[in-house]
């Protein structure tokens, strides 16, 4: 086992625990999570195609598609003509841009007090170390596992 075996189940786990906490964050305001998602996206006002969507929040299409149409029915998604030819644009009516907030509310809340108080104990310097570990386990994926022939989300 290497030396950063400890480190690696520590972050990992980490990791599993904040996902686990967006799953059960969408529970408890009923909705699933990848609705919980899809919102989450769209609330900062870009519009994105369902393409883009699936692969930015590793979400299957056909799960997109999905909530993209469960939305629509419920009057807060539209698709709108993209900038990316035949592909439309996902994004949040008037009554989606309600609902998003309502719903998101209570999330940016928790997550601004988590990182509020992370940082009266660490330097902002920790999300620069997180975001390189990110792009390091980006690469090192890439060359040990999707170039073998497996496709990288």
């Amino acid at each position: 086992m290497s030396i950063y075996r400890g480190y690696l189940n520590r972050f990992y786990l980490c990791s599993d625990r904040i996902d686990g906490l967006y799953y059960m964050a969408a529970r408890h305001l009923g909705v699933n999570e990848n609705a919980l998602a899809i919102f989450y996206a769209l609330a900062g006002g870009r519009p994105r195609s369902q393409k883009q969507l699936a692969q930015e929040l590793f979400i299957p299409k056909t799960t997109v598609n999905t909530v993209v149409k469960e939305y629509i029915q419920a009057g807060c998604l539209r698709l709108v003509p993209g900038s990316r030819g035949k592909e439309k644009d996902v994004t949040l009516t008037p009554e989606g841009q309600a609902y998003a907030q309502r719903l998101l509310q209570p999330v940016y809340l928790a997550e601004e007090q988590a990182m509020a108080r992370t940082l009266e104990r660490f330097s902002p310097d920790f999300l620069l170390a997180v975001e390189e570990l990110t792009e390091q386990f980006r690469l090192s994926f890439q060359e040990h596992i999707f170039s073998s022939g497996a496709k990288e989300p």
